[in-house]
């Protein structure tokens, strides 16, 4: 598994030019799923992003984590954060999981992020969708399963 991570002030998910969800300051995660990952990987990647302090204290020192600011977390689905793009002009995609597989998985990653009771919302897995964000920082991280 390999997750975006990004700071945001707010995102807005279209589907068809339809806003079907929202979120004020917070995370945006990009949730790429590959052909080798399972569920048993998910409690870490629960742990990680919710606890990661890389938002501002009073002093201007990144030391406070999404559940210390009460922020939201809205969270995509994304595929090709496994692309292969080092032969050639056109990406592959072989090591991202299959729509099944990566469906499943992506599935009990969102129920595990809600049961944190953090506000959490979400793109459609497997959508076409337009993503409206402001980024704040810009702050963007990327975690690996370790």
């Amino acid at each position: 598994m390999r997750i975006l991570v990004q700071r945001v002030d707010e995102v807005h998910i279209k589907i068809e030019k339809n806003i079907t969800s929202s979120s004020g300051k917070g995370l945006l995660l990009f949730i790429g799923i590959s052909t080798d990952d399972n569920e048993d990987i998910i409690p870490y990647f629960i742990d990680k992003i919710t606890n990661l302090r890389i938002f501002d204290d009073a002093g201007g020192k990144m030391n406070l984590s999404v559940k210390d600011i009460g922020g939201d977390i809205a969270a995509v689905s994304q595929f090709t954060l496994y692309a292969d793009t080092s032969k050639g002009r056109r990406p592959g995609f072989s090591s991202s999981a299959p729509p099944g597989k990566a469906l499943k998985i992506y599935n009990s990653f969102i129920t595990a992020l809600k049961q944190t009771g953090i506000n959490i919302t979400q793109g459609v897995f497997g959508a076409h969708m337009e993503i409206n964000l402001i980024n704040n920082g810009p702050a963007t991280f990327i975690i690996e399963k370790p």
